[in-house]
């Protein structure tokens, strides 16, 4: 019998169904060993010696592999075909031969690229050795990581507070998003204005043509600048009468695109399906182990030659054969992977006949598989592009209209990419026009000239899909690492999403100008790709992995210590100079940007504090103004503070609207000297809006809480109504109960708030926020219970409602999949309670009621007696 060990149970379990009863196949439910998070994993002083431990939730999985292979002549590791596969085969036989648990046959590398059964019945019959290339590839990587991240996250802790740790290509990552920041925040927009006309040519067909020439010159995009000018074009144009002087038609061809990598994937997901990056790839791996799709993980954007005949064949008989549809040779795509572990076949379905599979988001994201493989090998799309110039008989203006026909869709029936932030010119968004048959010659009438005004816009925000594909430009990251690198920004609330972009949030900001000034050779892009290259060298076995450690802890281990002798106060002004211009922008009429604007003597600055970074005023304590950091200025470059919302018209002070560290709020008064009471103050909720003037009735109810609803018919006592940090909620007699809005705050009567706050007291768990769901992974395949991922005091963990298990530390809880979730809970179940808990439990039975009774009899006599005598 022979042992073969993958890294998932459904993977396990799908390739149970295509070996026969003379395999076991196991699963190790991913890396079995990792670094220590400590100080010392990877020994520096010792040619970069790495101390590896399993992780604590491993054990039981290992000793029911190594119990398996006491009875196997032979162990098959059969994990991913990557770089991180190879690296769990690694592990997982580094284990065994520590065990002396190898099998006398030994053990055997297979791969496969699919999970089929004659790709894996052809793998079995092909075995060989680990590739030791891939591992050391992954272990320099891995080095690499650790080495950053425990030698320059202190030195943020210590210098920066409130930041969090630092990753080697995360931080590159997160300066891209800083930097397109930079961009808009930097970006002058220009006005330009066009003029069009709606055009009926001589045969009646209506069509649409824009001004191009005007009294006497060819008009580029800024020549109208003003509405004065473009009015007077305008007029011009409405008065004239045209002539077509010119037709000009060329064909064109598209050509279709070559199936899916993993970063093209992950681009049209976030595009067409709106799914994050790490959602693809989970749902991608849900597919690879069902054995829908090839292998998720690759550069490469080949096919084998029988998936090319299959998809030649399905397209004859779905569309037809004809040289419009199919073309006479077929479609052969290669690429230049960077990195030889990750040049596999590109991303297909196995079974092309099928173009649907499974439901839900797996259902969504294989048809988006299925039709781009079948599309790359379908024939170019034939385009007809037409121009048209019209003349005015008095010479003083010129129109053009443009279009396209499509003659042969070809690919584009199946499939067409979507493009996103390309700013199209305003000639590009004609040419997807339709235009009539029009001959040169025919007169053409103008219906109705309109001028338009425009501004120039900022390059927009990255989203996942520009984001991913603007990494593999610079060549920073892998295909396999992108989701991760995305997810680690969002966790360490370095970046938020809103709207599907990436917004640089005030930690990142800062995070970012501190390595830019003290590390800056570590976020240079250029620095980050030539390190992927020797990577990629180390893959392919040209150069030692120590040789690169080396290399690179040359030079970062002095630099570390250098920026740790800095004092903190050094860092802070350094980084204050370095950001003047985004903290401090010119101010429109030319005066010092950094003058307080509240006592007009003091000098602003940036300051770092416990809860991070701000900017005050010199003259502190005697002036108390303060500003958030990234609050810089306003449209006239003036640097903003408090905005006006009005009067209170009881006590005449001045309402404000000001940011703090915990987000927006209002302010009636202004701050006092050192010792003197805040001013009132109230946080505004989400759903509320307080942006000026026009809020100031909403501003003074918010200003006014808590609201007192009554007294209580029943108890007497008082029920109010406010906001707090979890939101709006009543209170009564030291009870509270959930409202659902700010509105309730200010609406709730004494009868609605005497129910719910009954219903609070019959359900006291439904008075709190009852903890959201990360993930919700579906019904259990056994008991049909919802399982879910959950984020706990200790880290993310799995639940059943009933049973709650960890996930496997150094596991990405969001990339697990149903059958895993499910495995785990099991594995949870069948152990039992801890036997940390089963001791207390213990003791707190049979020990707490022997000391209590005696106790009880004994002391309460004594403190009768003691009273009379006091």
């Amino acid at each position: 019998m022979d042992v073969v060990i993958v890294e998932s149970p459904a993977k396990a379990k799908t390739i149970n169904k295509y070996l026969g009863s003379n395999y076991t196949v196991l699963a190790s439910y991913g890396h079995v060993r990792d670094l220590p998070a400590k100080d010392g994993s990877v020994d520096t002083n010792d040619d970069f010696a790495m101390k590896w431990e399993l992780y604590g939730d491993k054990a039981r999985q290992l000793k029911a592999i190594a119990d398996e292979l006491k009875h196997a002549d032979r162990v098959i590791l059969a994990t991913d075909p990557d770089r991180e596969g190879e690296a769990i085969s690694w592990h997982l036989l580094e284990w065994l031969k520590g065990k002396k648990a190898v099998p006398k046959g030994g053990a055997t590398r297979v791969t496969f690229n699919e999970i089929t059964k004659s790709a894996i019945l052809a793998a079995m019959e092909k075995p060989r050795d680990i590739d030791m290339d891939l591992v050391d590839a992954y272990l320099a990587r891995r080095a690499l990581d650790y080495l950053v991240g425990f030698n320059l996250s202190p030195v943020l802790w210590r210098k920066l507070p409130g930041a969090k740790s630092a990753g080697r290509v995360q931080s590159v990552a997160l300066r891209l998003v800083v930097d397109r920041e930079r961009e808009i925040e930097s970006f002058i927009n220009r006005e330009y204005w066009t003029v069009e006309a709606d055009m009926v040519s001589a045969g009646g067909s209506p069509f649409s043509a824009r001004l191009s020439f005007w009294n006497g010159r060819k008009l580029t995009q800024f020549d109208l600048s003003n509405e004065q000018d473009a009015r007077r074009a305008q007029a011009d144009v409405q008065a004239g009468v045209y002539k077509i002087s010119a037709v000009e038609t060329k064909p064109a061809t598209r050509n279709p695109f070559p199936p899916f990598t993993t970063s093209t994937l992950q681009q049209e997901a976030s595009r067409k399906l709106g799914f994050t990056a790490s959602h693809t790839m989970r749902v991608a791996q849900a597919l690879y182990e069902e054995g829908a799709i090839t292998y998720m993980r690759t550069d490469g954007v080949q096919m084998a030659g029988e998936a090319i005949a299959a998809a030649r064949d399905m397209i004859a008989k779905t569309f037809g054969a004809g040289p419009d549809v199919l073309p006479e040779k077929p479609r052969i795509y290669t690429t230049k992977a960077k990195n030889a572990q990750e040049a596999h076949e590109a991303i297909r379905p196995t079974d092309l006949a099928k173009a649907h599979h499974g439901s839900g988001d797996n259902g969504k994201l294989y048809e988006l598989i299925w039709k781009r493989t079948i599309a790359s090998q379908m024939a170019s799309a034939r385009l007809e592009r037409t121009a048209v110039d019209l003349a005015a008989a008095d010479g003083k203006t010129q129109l053009r209209a443009t279009g396209q026909v499509v003659l042969s869709p070809g690919f584009l029936a199946v499939y067409t990419e979507t493009v996103e932030d390309v700013r199209k010119g305003d000639e590009a968004e004609d040419d997807s026009r339709r235009l009539p048959r029009l001959t040169q010659g025919e007169t053409a009438q103008v219906k109705e000239a309109t001028a338009d005004q425009h501004f120039t816009e900022p390059p927009p925000r990255f989203s996942e899909a520009s984001l991913v594909k603007r990494l593999e430009e610079l060549g920073i990251g892998r295909p396999s690492t992108y989701a991760s690198i995305l997810q680690t920004l969002r966790d360490r609330a370095y970046v938020r999403i809103e709207k599907n972009r990436f917004y640089a949030e005030e930690k990142g900001r800062l995070v970012t100008a501190f390595l830019e000034r003290f590390f800056e050779k570590y976020v240079s892009y250029d620095f980050t790709a030539d390190l992927e290259t020797r990577l990629d060298d180390v893959s392919a076995g040209s150069l030692a992995y120590k040789t690169v450690l080396a290399e690179f802890w040359k030079d970062f281990e002095p630099k570390t210590k250098e920026i740790l002798e800095l004092r903190p106060s050094d860092v802070t002004v350094a980084l204050d100079e370095f950001l003047a211009p985004f903290l401090f922008p010119p101010k429109a009429d030319g005066s010092d940007p950094r003058v307080c604007p509240t006592c007009g003597t003091g000098r602003l600055s940036m300051r770092t504090g416990k809860f991070g970074a701000f900017i005050s005023c010199s003259n502190y304590p005697e002036c108390r103004y303060t500003r958030q950091f990234g609050e810089n200025a306003d449209a006239n470059g003036a640097t903003s503070g408090p905005v006006d919302i009005g009067i209170d018209p009881v006590t005449g002070e001045k309402i404000t609207l000001r940011s703090g560290r915990f987000g927006a709020y209002l302010q009636r008064g202004e701050d006092g000297a050192k010792g003197d009471p805040k001013p009132p103050r109230a946080s505004i909720p989400k759903d509320v809006s307080v942006a000026g003037p026009d809020d100031i009735e909403m501003a003074l109810k918010l200003l006014s809480l808590p609201r007192e609803i009554g007294l209580h018919p029943e108890t007497g006592d008082k029920i109010t109504a406010s906001i707090g940090r979890y939101g709006p909620y009543l209170a009564h007699a030291g009870k509270y109960a959930r409202l659902a809005s700010t509105v309730e705050v200010f609406e709730t009567g004494m009868n609605a708030a005497v129910v719910k706050l009954a219903e609070a007291a019959a359900n006291p768990g439904r008075a709190r926020n009852a903890p959201s769901a990360l993930l919700e992974l579906g019904a259990h395949p056994v008991s049909g219970a919802a399982i879910k991922l959950m984020s706990g005091r200790f880290g993310p963990y799995i639940t059943d409602g009933t049973t709650n298990a960890n996930v496997p530390k150094g596991s990405d809880g969001m990339a697990l999949t149903l059958d895993e979730a499910a495995a785990l809970i099991d594995a949870r179940a069948a152990a039992g309670p801890s036997k940390g808990k089963r001791k207390v439990a213990k003791k707190s039975a049979v020990k707490k009621p022997a000391a209590k009774k005696p106790a009880a009899k004994k002391k309460a006599p004594a403190k009768k007696a003691a009273k009379p005598a006091a």
